[in-house]
């Protein structure tokens, strides 16, 4: 390649896209809403055009009126005018462009190039990253799906962001929700009681899923997934690490169908099961839930799996202390395994910002309960609890008296624990335990 085209070449840009996208909004304000969902001040490759586009951004959010003059005074309020130059050039942005009908049209070239300017801007990141040999062929691969995967989503992980463009989703979000457009901030788990504690599943939290062995967590936790799957319509990705796919098909067709768990298991079913299953099957069919049973998964490829599936709902894993850091279980020692099992958990929450959904991930508990007359479990049973409870922004326990009592009054009744609540207050809810169909209800739900 010649010097001097080295010299000359530039980033992929358009220049007449730049101007007529906000000549666009300079002879007509209606327009300013519709761009401002498309584009942000860096997707615009001159400075100048940068600077004008963040102007308009600032008064649209104080609702300020916009045209050419109002837009040249502001300019001069916040020191980005220039005697010599703005003024005629914001005549001539007006003037070159020749409708603002096509200001989503401008709008989208603008955009294209960006993403083509950030497409290149990772490849010399990660081109970089490798011609320097820092780290091993894994690390390598996660931090470059990572900047892709930021391209993708959007945003960008660096980027700080100003608290006015913040308070704008936050009031947004909060006009919906006393007009009563929406009735949870999260995806509802199914189960009133525990939506009333917690306020549904939330984007971004790390759900924490706990309790001893036969307490009925993988229930609960498929009892969220079959939920948000009928519910929204989102996908549900669960990944497995103790039970196969086929034994978590045959536990969401009991739960569906409403037949014996262990009818499904033996095969001994009546005309009238088949039926009910059928029906169920067609409604499971109609969910876009998709199973991973790989034990030997680690939080870096659950994460490059969830990223590849689009409109992504909930993630569910079961369970904690099965996963591997990203290195395998190489090291050894209790110690070690403590603070492999906090890398994981603080992995799992990063996880669950960058996707922007909840994850529900199961743990179990140390056998520490078993030693107490009150045997209901405390954030201290944590199995190799390490920085568990510190990550996540929900910690539930399950707790069923009969279990440890067979006299109990509570038969076939759980409680679910809230002992952490980022959104909201502690304490605790009952739910039916409805073992045949290895599920939970509320309360007041009744079945036939």
């Amino acid at each position: 390649m010649a010097l001097d085209e080295l010299l000359t070449r530039q980033m992929p840009h358009s220049l007449e896209a730049e101007q007529a996208v906000l000549g666009s909004m300079l002879i007509d304000a209606s327009c300013v809403k519709d761009v401002m969902d498309k584009l942000q001040p860096e997707d615009f490759y001159l400075r100048q055009n940068r600077e004008i586009f963040e102007t308009i951004y600032t008064m649209f959010s104080y609702s300020k009126a916009i045209d050419g003059v109002t837009v040249a005074e502001e300019m001069q309020k916040n020191g980005t005018y220039d005697e010599k130059t703005t003024r005629s050039y914001l005549v001539q942005l007006m003037e070159v462009t020749p409708t603002s009908a096509n200001a989503m049209e401008y709008a989208g070239i603008v955009r294209d190039k960006a993403l083509l300017r950030s497409i290149a801007q990772a490849a010399a990141a990660i081109t970089g990253m490798v011609q320097d040999g820092m780290g091993d062929a894994k690390a390598a691969l996660e931090a470059a799906e990572q900047k892709i995967y930021a391209i993708r989503r959007g945003r960008s992980a660096q980027d700080m962001v100003h608290i006015g463009q913040v308070l704008t989703t936050v009031l947004d979000n909060l006009n919906e929700l006393s007009s009563g457009q929406v009735g949870l901030p999260g995806l509802p788990s199914g189960l009133s009681a525990i939506d009333n504690k917690i306020h549904g599943l939330n984007k971004s939290d790390l759900i924490l899923l706990a309790a001893r062995p036969g307490m009925g967590k993988t229930s609960l936790a498929l009892n969220f997934a079959l939920n948000v799957g009928k519910a929204t319509g989102k996908t549900v990705a669960i990944f497995s690490l103790e039970m196969s796919k086929e034994q978590l098909a045959t536990r969401l067709l009991s739960s569906e169908a409403l037949i014996s768990n262990g009818k499904l298991i033996t095969g001994s079913l009546t005309e009238a099961d088949w039926g009910r299953i059928a029906q169920a099957a067609n409604t499971l069919n109609q969910t876009d839930i998709r199973i991973d049973d790989n034990p030997l998964l680690t939080v870096a490829d659950m994460n490059a799996k969830c990223r590849r599936m689009d409109n992504l709902g909930l993630v569910v894993i079961d369970y904690l202390q099965l996963m591997t850091s990203a290195g395998g279980d190489s090291r050894r020692g209790n110690e070690s395994r403590q603070q492999a099992v906090s890398d994981i958990s603080r992995m799992l929450k990063i996880m669950a910002k960058e996707l922007q959904v909840p994850v529900v991930c199961l743990s179990q508990l140390s056998r520490a309960n078993e030693k107490r007359e009150d045997k209901r479990p405390m954030l201290s049973d944590l199995r190799e609890s390490g920085a568990i409870e510190q990550d996540a922004d929900i910690v539930l326990f399950l707790y069923r008296d009969d279990y440890y009592n067979e006299a109990s009054e509570k038969r076939n009744i759980a409680e679910c624990i809230v002992a952490k609540n980022r959104h909201g207050e502690t304490g605790k809810v009952e739910l039916k335990w409805l073992p045949e169909y290895t599920s939970f209800s509320t309360i007041e739900s009744r079945y036939d």
